[in-house]
């Protein structure tokens, strides 16, 4: 098959692209036993040329990943005028294109990111404990409090005017307590900067291994406010931050910013740009905060395709990242579960849709008689708990064990986009058992009948994101074999809502990591301020004779 530059088709067998838009030159991708390469029709290629992108032709044909293609759509040769960028992810192909004007705002928080981040090194500790009690004052002011709950009232108004989700998005007095009580512990906390983790002794010399921080942390986040103040704890080791928020909560960060966040590194004396917010609601500019090589470490929170492309950004880059992704909790009742252990897991698991919540529960088959209705029975009491119900999805084949009720009821479900009548239980397939529910005020979760601990085990090394694994049993070698077997960075024996840095570590989390993609190198998947470092080596030579 040929294909020209404009996208049109002939007969044969290669495809014919135009490396740079505007010049007179052809090149021939040759295809040959599923390799390709690249030279002129008429002579062979010469060494690589590189030249600025002035316009996309629609229908052009771009490698990707090694030996496979994509092409260039009308509406993006459209859309691409000079100065844009086009990042070509060679995981997935996606074509992501990047206006100038967002890659300007993205680059000039960095910039004043990189500039704060030479200049902290200068700045005592003193100070940044300082900015993390003012900015905890602050947020607990009742006026500066007051313009944070307006603007953030109005962010929720939008969102759920548009069929958003808002779980995430309310700026509850209980969120606002966590904020001011993370920040305080930042203050109260000892810094790594400039620690000496270890020391090695020779004879006439010594090498000390020190903690430093690591520089600029980029910040990507769909409509959590919180993490305004979460985040800020990179700076407890000298490093500075860069965020850029989606458009649901970008109100109410600004005016955390502007009433509480800005101030409080005024008042401490730290660098302008310590802390920057990338004012844009355009999705590219976190693409272009992610590209930009001179962050040193990416957090993406959220989940879905976005924090998978912005992963794919920054590994592209050369930025390590920490990624969630996709969310939900599994939860095995062995056979010997304590009934009463397990009505109490699960209803404490679905208190409120966040990513530890309970996703899938998996209940052993011998235990199904008496264990399903105790399932049922907290599942609706979550419901009970939050006014609107619950729903129920089981895979098929396990609809047998339910009550006839379950099976043909009707439900009013509150969505993001409204309040609709559906199922009360439906049939789903084993493969969709990774999927995330994505409820508001009603309690939704799956329910499997497995054969044994190990068949549940297969399951969610199979199926799930590899996040939070729970086992009620009262068997320690269940217990033993459950941990050494389960692929998840947190494994419990109770409820699933206790997987969160703060809670669990008594440290504000910057981001959680499920193990999608892969176990992390050197570090827990709850990753905070205090994790953000790197190690300089330091020599003291006793001996001015020293010799190899």
């Amino acid at each position: 098959m040929l294909i020209s530059p404009t996208g049109s088709l002939r007969s044969g067998r290669e495809a014919l692209i135009a490396p740079t838009v505007g010049t007179p030159f052809e090149w021939v991708v040759a295809f040959h036993d599923g390799s390709a390469w690249f030279q002129h029709r008429d002579r062979p290629m010469p060494a690589p040329m590189t030249t600025t992108i002035a316009r996309l032709v629609s229908g052009t044909p771009v490698p990707f990943g090694g030996d496979r293609l994509t092409v260039i759509t009308p509406e993006l040769a459209e859309a691409f005028q000079p100065g844009d960028h086009l990042l070509v992810l060679q995981e997935t192909g996606d074509l992501l294109h990047i206006p100038a004007a967002q890659i300007a705002l993205a680059a000039s928080a960095v910039d004043r990111a990189h500039a704060a981040f030479m200049a902290m090194s200068a700045i005592p500790d003193r100070a940044i404990e300082r900015f993390f009690d003012r900015f905890a004052a602050l947020l607990e002011d009742p006026s500066a409090w007051r313009a944070i709950a307006e603007a953030n009232r109005q962010d929720v108004e939008r969102a759920q005017g548009i069929g958003r989700s808002t779980t995430r998005l309310v700026a509850t007095d209980r969120m606002r307590q966590d904020m001011i009580a993370g920040l305080r512990a930042w203050r109260d906390s000892e810094t790594l900067r400039g620690r000496v983790v270890e020391r090695i002794v020779h004879t006439g010399w010594t090498v000390e291994q020190v903690a430093a921080p690591l520089g600029v942390v980029g910040f990507v986040f769909e409509g959590r406010p919180n993490v305004l103040a979460d985040a800020a704890g990179v700076l407890r080791s000298g490093n500075t931050a860069v965020f850029r928020i989606g458009s649901d909560a970008l109100g109410t960060a600004q005016a955390i910013m502007r009433h509480a966040l800005v101030p409080a590194l005024d008042e401490a004396g730290l660098p302008p740009g310590a802390i920057s917010l990338v004012e844009s609601s355009e999705r590219s500019t976190g693409w272009a905060l992610f590209a930009d090589r001179r962050l040193s470490l990416a957090v993406a929170r959220g989940s879905g395709r976005a924090v998978a492309q912005l992963g794919s950004v920054a590994r592209q880059a050369g930025t390590a990242v920490s990624l969630h992704g996709t969310g939900g909790a599994w939860m095995v009742a062995e056979c010997d579960a304590d009934a009463e252990r397990f009505s109490a897991a699960v209803e404490a698991s679905l208190d409120r849709k966040v990513c530890n919540t309970l996703n899938v529960c998996c209940i052993h088959r011998a235990r199904v008689t008496d264990l399903v209705p105790v399932f049922l029975a907290a599942l609706e009491s979550a419901g009970r708990a939050r006014g609107f119900g619950c729903k129920l999805h089981v895979v098929a084949g396990g609809e047998t064990v339910l009550p006839d009720e379950w099976r043909t009821a009707a439900v009013r479900v509150r969505r993001a986009e409204g309040e609709r009548t559906e199922p009360l239980t439906e049939i789903q397939s084993e493969d969709d058992l990774g999927r995330e529910w994505e409820w508001e005020d009603t309690p939704e979760v799956s329910l499997k009948i497995v054969d044994d601990l190990d068949h549940a085990v297969t399951l969610f090394n199979r199926l799930s994101p590899r996040f939070a694994a729970s086992l009620i049993s009262q068997d320690p070698e269940a217990h033993r074999r459950f941990y050494d077997t389960v692929n998840a960075p947190f494994v419990g024996d109770g409820f699933t809502r206790w997987v969160d840095g703060q809670y669990a570590l008594n440290q504000p989390e910057l981001g959680l990591s499920n193990w999608q993609s892969g176990r992390l190198l050197a570090r827990s998947a709850i990753l905070s301020g205090s994790g953000v470092f790197t190690v300089r080596s330091r020599v003291t030579q006793d001996d001015p004779r020293l010799r190899r």
